[in-house]
C-alpha cells in the first residue's frame, strides 16, 4: 500500500537533490521560454513566427527520442542527465552571446536564435526520459505517486517562478540580463544533479537488435489501453487547447500589459498546478481515477475558451490558472499510471514515448496555435481549441472504455 505520509518522497537524500536540480532547470527552462518568445514576437510582429519556435524544438525532440529512451534502459540514467543538462547550460549561453550580438541583423539573429532551439530540443529528448526514470530509481515503487506529485510541483512552483522572473529581468535589461540569470540557473541545476550520489543498477543486455529495442517502447504502449488511452487524451487535448504560444500576443496587442504582464500569465498556470498539487500531496486521489481524469480534461477545455474571451488581464489570470490545475490533475493520475505499470527495464523507453506525446502535444500545439492565429485570429483559435479539447475528450471517453472507467491505480 503507497505512504500516506505526503513527505515521504523528500525523506530520500538523494532525492531532495534530484528535486532541488528539477527546480533550477526548470526555472531556467522557464525564463528561457518566455524571453525567447516575448523576443522573437518583438523581431517579427508574426504569430507564426511564435509557432516556429515550437516547431524547432519539437522536430528534432521527436527525431531523437527512440535513441534517447534506448539510451536510458541501457546506460547509467545519472551520466545522460550530466550530460543533456551540460548541452543544455551551452544552449542558454549561446543565446547570451546572440544577446550581445546587437550588430548582428534581424535574420541572422532569428536563424541563431532558431538553431540553438533545435540543438536544446535534441538536448531535452536524452534529458526527459533519463530524468524521469532517474528519478524512479531514487525512491521504493510503493511511494510513486508521493514522488510524482512531489516531482510535478516542483515543475510547476519553478514554472510560476520562471516566467514570473523572466518577464521582470526583460523589462529591466533586457534578453541580456535574463540570459544570464538562465544561463546561470540552468548551472545551479546541473550541479543539484552532480550532487545525486547514485549509479543506475546493472542491467542485462538488451536483446536483440536496436531496431527493435527502439519500438519495443511502442509496442509495450500500444498493448496498455489505459497508458495509450492516457497518453492520446494528452496529446489532442494540449495540442489544440494550449494557449501558452500566443501568450506575448495577448500581452502586447490584447491585454496591452507588457513583457511584466506576459510573465504573470505565463505563471498562472502553474501557480493553479501548484495549489492543486499540494491538496493532492495531502489528499492523493484513490478512486473514480478515469472519471476523475476525463472531467478535469474537459473543464481545462472549458477554461481555455474563458481565457479566449476574457478581455481582463486579471480574469485571464485566472482562467489560465484553473486551466493548470485541471490538467495537474490529469498529469498526476497518467503519470502514476505509467510508472506503476511498466516494468522497470523498460521504463526508458516507455518515458520516452510518453515525452513524444507530450512533446507533440506541446511544440506541435504551439505551431497549430501560432498558423491558426494567423490563419483566423488569435482569440477565434483559442476558443476553436477549447471546443476541440472537449470534443476530444468524448472522442476517447468513447475510444477507450477501460480507462473511461478505471476505478483504481493497478496494484504495484
Amino acid at each position: 500500500m503507497a505512504s500516506t505520509d505526503p513527505y515521504a518522497a523528500l525523506r530520500y537524500p538523494n532525492f531532495r537533490r534530484y528535486i532541488l536540480g528539477v527546480l533550477a532547470l526548470t526555472i531556467s527552462v522557464q525564463v528561457q521560454g518566455t524571453i525567447v518568445g516575448w523576443q522573437i514576437y518583438d523581431l517579427t510582429n508574426d504569430p507564426l513566427a511564435l509557432g516556429l519556435v515550437g516547431l524547432a524544438e519539437v522536430l528534432p525532440f521527436i527525431i531523437a527520442a527512440l535513441w534517447a529512451g534506448h539510451a536510458a534502459d541501457r546506460y547509467d540514467r545519472r551520466r545522460l542527465v550530466l550530460w543533456s543538462m551540460g548541452a543544455l547550460v551551452g544552449c542558454s549561453g549561446a543565446l547570451l552571446a546572440l544577446a550581445f550580438a546587437h550588430a548582428m541583423s534581424t535574420p541572422l539573429r532569428l536563424t541563431g536564435i532558431y538553431g540553438v532551439i533545435v540543438v536544446s530540443g535534441v538536448a531535452r529528448s536524452f534529458l526527459q526520459p533519463a530524468r524521469i526514470s532517474l528519478g524512479a530509481e531514487l525512491i521504493p515503487r510503493s511511494i510513486y505517486s508521493n514522488a510524482i506529485t512531489w516531482r510535478a510541483s516542483t515543475w510547476q512552483v519553478a514554472a510560476v517562478i520562471g516566467p514570473a522572473i523572466g518577464g521582470l529581468l526583460y523589462a529591466l535589461g533586457g534578453a541580456t540580463l535574463a540570459y544570464a540569470t538562465d544561463t546561470v540557473l540552468m548551472f545551479i541545476g546541473l550541479l543539484w544533479m552532480f550532487a545525486v550520489q547514485h549509479r543506475s543498477p546493472s542491467r542485462a543486455p538488451i536483446d536483440g537488435p536496436v531496431t527493435q529495442s527502439l519500438f519495443s517502447g511502442f509496442r509495450f504502449v500500444r498493448s496498455e489501453p489505459r497508458i495509450f488511452g492516457a497518453m492520446s487524451l494528452d496529446l489532442f487535448a494540449v495540442f489544440f487547447g494550449g494557449a501558452v504560444a500566443l501568450l506575448p500576443i495577448f500581452a502586447k496587442d490584447i491585454l496591452h500589459v507588457g513583457a511584466t504582464g506576459l510573465g504573470i500569465l505565463r505563471a498562472a498556470p502553474a501557480i493553479g498546478a501548484v495549489l492543486i498539487s499540494g491538496l493532492l500531496a495531502i489528499w492523493p486521489i484513490t478512486r473514480r481515477l478515469g472519471p476523475v481524469m476525463f472531467a478535469n480534461v474537459a473543464l481545462f477545455g472549458l477554461a481555455t475558451i474563458g481565457f479566449g474571451l476574457s478581455r481582463s488581464f486579471w480574469l485571464s489570470v485566472v482562467f489560465l490558472g484553473l486551466s493548470g490545475a485541471f490538467d495537474m490533475v490529469s498529469v498526476v493520475i497518467r503519470s502514476t499510471l505509467i510508472q506503476i505499470v511498466t516494468p522497470e527495464p523498460l521504463l526508458g523507453r516507455v518515458s520516452a514515448v510518453n515525452s513524444v506525446f507530450v512533446g507533440s502535444s506541446n511544440e506541435i500545439g504551439a505551431f497549430e496555435s501560432g498558423a491558426a492565429a494567423k490563419l483566423f485570429g488569435t482569440v477565434p483559435s483559442v476558443v476553436f481549441g477549447g471546443l476541440a479539447t472537449l470534443g476530444v475528450v468524448a472522442a476517447i471517453a468513447l475510444g477507450f472504455p477501460a480507462l473511461r472507467q478505471m476505478d483504481t491505480q493497478p496494484p504495484h
